[in-house]
């Protein structure tokens, strides 16, 4: 995969996924964006990256300290911030959070995410929370049990600044992948999902001929 699949903001909720993306292509190019952080977040963000990106030859991963809970007002910069983005970044896969999503911050994110990546293909991830915004994802992920383990392993053991959130436990990762599991039919039980709003099939391209099929 030639581009670079951008992550952004705090997203739990599609390491899955990202695991199996290492796994299967370790030429991947990764780059990896996270825009609110503490000293501690910080540390915890770079130390869930590594281990996520295990194996991952190419990655950077992008720590930004724009202040938690107050993206809509500071929006100008953050702009700014995605502005110089796209010089650097040119992504196969973008994963970003999803338009519904009832976080201030997550939903500028997503917003800004559109306005910035207008060629490329954009899955938006879901993540339950008290405010109960879950709907119905489009796009679906299977995972092996093992993906499953590692990645609510990886969790907790990352970000223990975050074990006091009632949310924050095993069963609810657990159950969410679950859940997705279900309704795809996965053969492991096990999913995760995405909201995919707008993809080009670009048949013209497919094996290097314009014709189509007969």
């Amino acid at each position: 995969m030639p581009g670079s699949p951008l992550r952004r903001h705090r997203d739990r909720q599609r390491r899955g996924s990202v695991l199996r993306l290492a796994e299967h292509f370790p030429q991947l190019r990764v780059h990896w964006v996270v825009l609110s952080s503490s000293t501690v977040r910080a540390a915890e963000a770079r130390a869930s990256a590594e281990r996520f990106l295990r194996g991952v030859r190419h990655k950077e991963v992008v720590i930004e300290d724009f202040r938690n809970s107050f993206f809509p007002f500071e929006g100008a910069r953050i702009k700014e911030f995605f502005e110089e983005l796209k010089g650097d970044v040119e992504p196969d896969l973008v994963l970003t959070h999803t338009r519904s999503d009832l976080h201030q911050d997550h939903r500028l994110v997503c917003e800004l995410t559109w306005n910035t990546f207008r060629s490329h293909l954009i899955l938006e991830q879901e993540i339950p929370k008290y405010d109960g915004d879950l709907g119905a994802p489009n796009l679906f992920v299977p995972l092996e049990q093992a993906h499953c383990e590692a990645k609510v392993t990886n969790l907790l053991e990352c970000f223990p600044s975050q074990r006091d959130k009632h949310w924050f436990t095993r069963e609810t990762f657990m159950a969410l992948m679950r859940l997705r599991g279900i309704e795809s039919s996965a053969p492991s039980g096990y999913a995760e999902a995405f909201y995919c709003r707008k993809a080009v099939l670009d048949l013209a391209h497919h094996g290097g001929s314009s014709t189509a099929p007969a």
